[in-house]
């Protein structure tokens, strides 16, 4: 009989499985960093997280984006939207590194235009060097204070300082929060695109939750 798998479902049998990464889902970003002959290299990542004002960042170590911090160690990471999905896409595989590096020749082509080739475009950043994308909602300029190398030789752990944030003034809730009923950040778990979806609920130190809200 056909029904909808809910939670019943799901925790039944289980079974004893090797995924190629564990990797149940992240927010994207864009990093944007200063190449050496001043203009702009863009790439898509997805291992993040942040702890206060600092960012730690998963990021190839055969990528332009390391290349380029380990010589100008500034950046901006932006947060796109569930509806520039396939923006993100379109850089999955792009590089600007020429020649491609061996273990990316299959799957990726040299494009020093990467801002273009995704159909996104610049804008200046304040305290940092390269630029933010426009098209993103939620943009953070920041400066790399610490990187390390990963257990394995192919990433690297960027710790970043966030220096400043610039967010779209209709996500913006009193006090400098993020009101995450008006953003729909895009999600990337197991090699497929998602948007947050359907609100179920919030902690009690919920800045945004109704509760608080409606008593201010």
């Amino acid at each position: 009989m056909d029904h909808a798998t809910g939670p019943a479902d799901l925790a039944g049998e289980r079974r004893v499985i090797r995924p190629k990464i564990p990797y149940v889902g992240t927010p994207v970003f864009l990093v944007a960093t200063g190449n050496s002959d001043g203009s702009a290299n863009l790439a898509p990542a997805s291992s993040y997280w942040a702890l206060g004002q600092m960012l730690v960042l998963g990021l190839e170590t055969d990528g332009q984006t390391i290349e380029n911090l380990r010589e100008r160690p500034e950046l901006t990471v932006n947060f796109p939207s569930g509806s520039h999905w396939e923006a993100v896409e379109r850089l999955a595989a792009l590089t600007a590194r020429d020649p491609v590096p061996p273990a990316k020749a299959d799957r990726y082509r040299f494009e020093p235009e990467k801002f273009a080739a995704a159909g996104l475009h610049t804008e200046a950043s304040d305290l940092v060097a390269p630029p933010r994308v426009r098209e993103c909602a939620l943009q953070f300029e920041a400066k790399v204070r610490r990187m390390t190398p990963g257990w394995s030789d192919d990433y690297v752990l960027v710790e970043a300082e966030v220096v400043r944030v610039h967010a779209a003034a209709g996500i913006v809730a009193e006090g400098d929060h993020i009101d995450p009923r008006a953003w729909q950040p895009l999600i990337y778990s197991f090699k497929h695109y998602f948007d947050l979806g359907e609100e179920l609920g919030w902690t009690r130190s919920s800045p945004t939750a109704p509760a608080v809200s409606d008593a201010r």
